[in-house]
């Protein structure tokens, strides 16, 4: 650190870590902090406020707020919609998608006041690490990464005894669980993560379930995007997604534990609870199977898959994944229409769909009853031609038949 610019821009939420970078990045490297705070959907204006002060409580020479919010549905959030993009069928990209935008936030911010180093508290055991990293160097490759905790090799426990002895005072209770709240989600790791078999405990949720009646919902999608909940209207999706969190998170709904691979080759596992990400994402996939076709379904599912893993490994940036938004976005012109739903406290069922593009019309005929279209001499015919390969196959070779 011989470069004279001593700024540092601090990736801050006002955690545990983040809140032992603030303070060591000043005291133990004299570094002039200038904190950052990205919301991507998980602050009120008052719990920044709140941050604000705990921010500069700490020392830190400035506070800033990057509200990133629509830009980060725009940008990001969409494409995981439109691909009903679940890693392992279980996680919705919580936080691996906002940590993209908080990144290049960073980045951004660090360019524009001229700071010659960025921090961020991510530990050399997860996938932050290699996001965060990834973006710096390839937005501003100038600018000096520090990574304390990472660096140092610090425990929760550690952590807490520093901020101790530097007269800080931490909710040891509280600091048990790492929380990170954004549009997408919140994700929950305590020391039960850290196992393969505990679950984590009630109090470790961060929404309490205090709804215990069935509830009725409607969403209504336009191209693919969010627009209403019930009767009300959102000019942006992102406002949608936040009114049915606040509707449905007391139900319990998109609770659950991820274990996947990490981006350094490790198995991790972390719980969150996620439930408009959920409803939306299951909602969505159940008006897609009645607008779109077989094949439209099979390659989004293929694509979507390949296009989740690579934003979850943090390779936003490829210019690969701009051909596949484009694809994915243009799926979504018939997916239109709303679909209904009943919640319940822990699980909730999709009851059905109503769409102009809907294909399992009526007029065509009625699945298992009766058709519209065709003959049962056509079918004849149709089933011999569909099944003639493999009858050549099997008279060919006289093979004993597998069943």
């Amino acid at each position: 650190m011989n470069n004279p610019n001593n700024k540092v821009v601090l990736a801050f939420s006002g955690g545990l870590d983040t809140t032992f970078c603030a303070l060591w990045l000043a005291r133990e490297k004299g570094l002039e902090v200038h904190a950052l705070t990205v919301n991507t959907g998980g602050f009120s204006p008052e719990e920044t406020a709140q941050i604000e002060r705990h921010a500069r409580a700490l020392g830190v020479v400035s506070f800033a707020c990057a509200e990133e919010t629509q830009h980060y549905y725009d940008k990001v959030i969409r494409y995981l919609i439109f691909g009903n993009i679940l890693k392992n069928s279980t996680y919705p990209l919580s936080v691996s998608a906002e940590r993209i935008a908080q990144a290049v936030a960073v980045a951004a911010y660090a360019r524009k006041i001229g700071a010659a180093h960025v921090a961020h508290g991510s530990t050399g055991a997860g996938n932050d690490q290699v996001r965060f990293d990834m973006i710096l160097e390839t937005l501003a490759p100038e600018i000096n990464v520090i990574t304390p905790i990472r660096d140092l090799k610090l425990s929760r426990e550690a952590e807490i005894e520093f901020l101790r002895k530097h007269g800080v005072e931490i909710n040891f209770e509280k600091a048990r669980y790492s929380i990170n709240k954004g549009l997408w989600g919140t994700s929950v790791g305590g020391k039960e993560t850290l196992t393969s078999h505990l679950p984590l405990p009630e109090d470790a949720w961060p929404t309490p379930v205090t709804a215990t009646e069935p509830r009725k919902l409607t969403l209504a999608f336009d191209r693919g995007e969010l627009t209403q909940v019930d009767d009300q209207y959102f000019e942006h999706p992102a406002h949608a997604i936040q009114y049915l969190s606040s509707i449905a998170a007391p139900f319990g709904i998109g609770r659950d534990i991820h274990v996947g691979d990490t981006i350094i080759g490790i198995k991790g596992r972390v719980g969150f609870e996620a439930a408009a990400p959920v409803l939306i994402i299951k909602a969505h996939h159940a008006l897609e199977k009645h607008t779109l076709t077989k094949w439209q379904l099979y390659w989004k599912d293929q694509l979507s898959a390949w296009y989740g893993n690579w934003m979850h490994e943090g390779q936003y940036l490829d210019p690969v994944m701009r051909n596949l938004e484009a694809f994915l976005a243009d799926t979504q012109k018939n997916v239109t229409g709303i679909v209904h739903l009943t919640l319940h406290p822990y699980r909730f069922m999709i009851d059905g769909i109503e769409s102009p593009h809907d294909l399992m019309s009526a007029k065509f005929g009625t699945y298992g009853e009766m058709n519209n279209t065709w003959t049962g001499d056509d079918v004849k015919g149709f089933a011999k031609i569909f099944g003639n390969q493999t009858s050549i196959y099997f008279k060919v070779n006289e093979e004993e038949l597998p069943y």
